[in-house]
């Protein structure tokens, strides 16, 4: 960036920062981060997503946000806005060192290949962190995360909104509680209707383009790897349909269909997992090196347990062109076509239909029928999240719950790089045995200068 861009950068972060400074606080490393009447907050991206973070956080009466972050000036200009006074930067690491007295948590709402740097500098400095799901971009992350996480006993949450809502802590219980007896297989799907065309990306343009003088290109791009700037195709487009910087269609939206399926299941690090894809994805070499196919069906062999029918449980997932089988399918038989999105157990004494944001439904309906639905408080993700900072609840999706099941769907984006091979699955060692070739894909190599401590 040149002299005169960095010149507009800081007086514009001079204009509109706030000069009011919060009294520091000397804080131990751990748990220093929980104030007495307010939580003290930061927001490390507010354009997209993070806009919405950021409207869920400033809603709860207990929270204070003093700082906000984004590359993107105008995102930062926007946000500035709705919380006046708060101290703004473009660099979350300045933001952390100039910060870390003042504040007590933070959220990450980047895209999926920073989320690991940043998580790790906030937690080293004794932040809580919320962050976005997926956890992380490639499981070897996840798993470094979610020890340092436990370790050092911060408060955790991820973006999962979801898990917090009444349908699927009833599915949940239910599962628990056995009503479709043991299960024998579980069917996830996301065919959301014109997603095809917001996944559609490549090959990477041709043309060359100025960086604009409101974006940090270089902090964008973070630990992935540089390539030139474009308009409207990496930022703010369609960055998840990228390899380098998103985990495709699975491993965004996979997080909220698993959800209560792996808790109510209680499931472990999966024995095996296997890829089918888009044909026209896997003939094209330019594709498959760059971006995420837009059709996938991914295959999981979980251990089975006492609340499983045998001690294999088979969990699919259906995306694209790829749908769940038309008799699983039918089993929703109350005049009403089958959701988009939903994850479907199949046990020995009945079925269980989870929707996406919607209410669960026992089958056959006409056994179910008089059947109660627990009494369940409404709940807010973001503001249960606040609450457990203040010692006041225990957040829903801690990173002690969902890393195990982050590592498993991010799984499924390395079977898809690798389609039509089973990939047997070294939970304790991270790595496939009977197919080293997909090892490279658990780990990547951040750009110089983006390297995370102890993390080679």
């Amino acid at each position: 960036m040149n002299n005169k861009n960095l010149t507009s950068r800081r007086n514009f972060i001079r204009t509109v920062a706030g000069v009011a400074a919060s009294a520091p606080f000397f804080l131990d490393r751990a748990f220093a981060n929980t104030p007495a009447k307010k939580l003290r907050h930061a927001c490390i991206g507010v354009g997209g997503m993070g806009g919405h973070d950021l409207q869920q956080f400033k809603s709860h009466p207990d929270i204070q946000i003093v700082a906000l972050c984004d590359v993107d000036e105008n995102h930062l200009k926007q946000a500035a806005q709705q919380v006046p006074g708060a101290r703004l930067y473009t660099d979350w690491r300045e933001m952390l060192e100039k910060e870390k007295k003042n504040i007590d948590s933070v959220n990450v709402t980047v895209p999926d290949h920073n989320h690991f740097i940043i998580a790790m500098a906030a937690i080293d400095t004794g932040k809580h962190v919320y962050c976005q799901k997926p956890m992380c971009h490639d499981v070897a992350e996840v798993r470094v995360l979610t020890k340092h996480a436990v370790k050092a006993g911060v408060v955790t949450q991820l973006g999962t909104q979801i898990a917090s809502s009444i349908g699927d802590r009833t599915a949940v219980q239910w599962i628990k509680e056995g009503l479709i007896g043991k299960v024998k297989h579980a069917y996830l799907c996301s065919n959301r209707s014109g997603i095809s065309g917001y996944r559609l990306a490549g090959p990477r343009p041709k043309e060359t383009y100025e960086v604009p003088s409101t974006l940090d290109w270089d902090k964008w791009i973070g630990t992935a790897p540089m390539r030139p700037y474009a308009p409207t195709v990496y930022h703010p487009g369609i960055w998840r349909t990228w390899q380098d910087f998103g985990t495709g269609w699975s491993g965004d939206i996979g997080c909220h269909i698993f959800d209560a399926v792996w808790k109510g299941l209680g499931l472990k690090a999966p024995l095996s997992v296997f890829a089918k894809v888009q044909e026209s994805w896997k003939d094209s070499p330019e594709r498959r090196a760059d971006t995420w196919s837009q059709g996938n069906h991914i295959s999981w062999k979980f251990p089975g347990n006492e609340r499983t029918e045998s001690d294999i449980m088979p969990l699919e997932w259906f995306d694209g062109e790829f749908y769940p089988p038309k008799e699983v399918q039918a089993l929703y038989n109350n005049g009403e076509e089958y959701p988009e999105e939903a994850a479907m157990l199949v046990g020995t004494e009945g079925a269980l239909l989870i929707p996406h944001g919607g209410t669960p439904v026992l089958l056959p309906l006409t056994k179910f029928k008089d059947l109660q639905y627990p009494k369940l408080e409404e709940r807010n993700h973001y503001h249960h999240y606040v609450d457990a900072c203040l010692k006041k609840a225990k957040t829903e999706s801690h990173f002690a719950q969902t890393g195990p099941m982050t590592e498993a769907i991010l799984l499924g984006t390395v079977a898809i790089r690798v389609p039509g091979k089973v990939l047997e699955w070294d939970a304790l060692n991270l790595k496939f045995p009977n197919a080293p070739e997909a090892d490279k894909f658990l780990k990547r190599q951040f750009r110089n200068g983006w390297e995370v401590k102890g993390f080679g």
